[in-house]
């Protein structure tokens, strides 16, 4: 097998082995909670974190219930923001204008967690200084030291790093991971999936 293959996959399996699985069951506790007031999800992601963003989005309203959303899902809104307000400012933004309150969850999926310092996804730091501001909690699954999500985050996942420079295929690979191990958890799943019911 190819190294850089071979590294990849056999540091996936140490990465399942150090996950901190108590975090994980305190998010769909939080995520439960939130379902249960009739608070909402909202899924912010930069880059491939995006993507992932609008998959989980899917998963958590179809197979758990939970009435959720992600800024990059409507791309007229998330540009004309970033023209008129700027990127920074963007997501902030927009949860301002979901009018985001103290029942709500923001889930943050992101490699570094964001960096003020570092100027790296500002906006992700910005739309979580509002999400606190309104008492909304914080969840996320992140990579590297988490940075801003993990500091400030109410129940942060670390994706653990095994070699720096992997950091990134690693921490958008196990959002993946981690989010279909929640929504099918039996405390959130509402509905079967097809393959499981056929």
């Amino acid at each position: 097998m190819d190294e850089l293959l071979s590294r990849y996959f056999s540091e996936s399996i140490q990465i399942l082995q150090r996950l901190d699985v108590g975090k994980v069951e305190l998010m769909v506790e939080l995520l439960r909670g939130t379902r249960d007031q009739s608070g909402r999800l909202f899924i912010l992601g930069v880059g491939g974190s995006a993507a992932n963003a609008s998959h989980a989005v899917n998963d958590f309203r179809k197979i758990c219930g939970i009435e959720a959303y992600a800024p990059t899902d409507n791309v007229a809104e998330l540009t004309a923001r970033i023209n008129d307000e700027g990127w920074e400012s963007s997501y902030a933004q927009w949860l301002l204008g979901s009018k985001i309150r103290e029942n709500d969850l923001v889930l943050v999926f992101s490699v570094g967690g964001g960096s003020l310092d570092k100027k790296i996804s500002t906006n992700i730091v910005r739309a979580l200084d509002v999400a606190k501001s309104a008492g909304a909690k914080i969840i996320g699954i992140v990579g590297r030291d988490g940075g801003y999500a993990a500091a400030i985050g109410d129940a942060v996942v670390i994706v653990p790093t095994i070699s720096p420079d992997l950091v990134t295929p690693h921490a958008e690979a196990f959002q993946a991971v981690i989010w279909h191990g929640i929504v099918s958890h039996p405390r959130l799943k509402m509905n079967v999936t097809k393959w499981e019911s056929s």
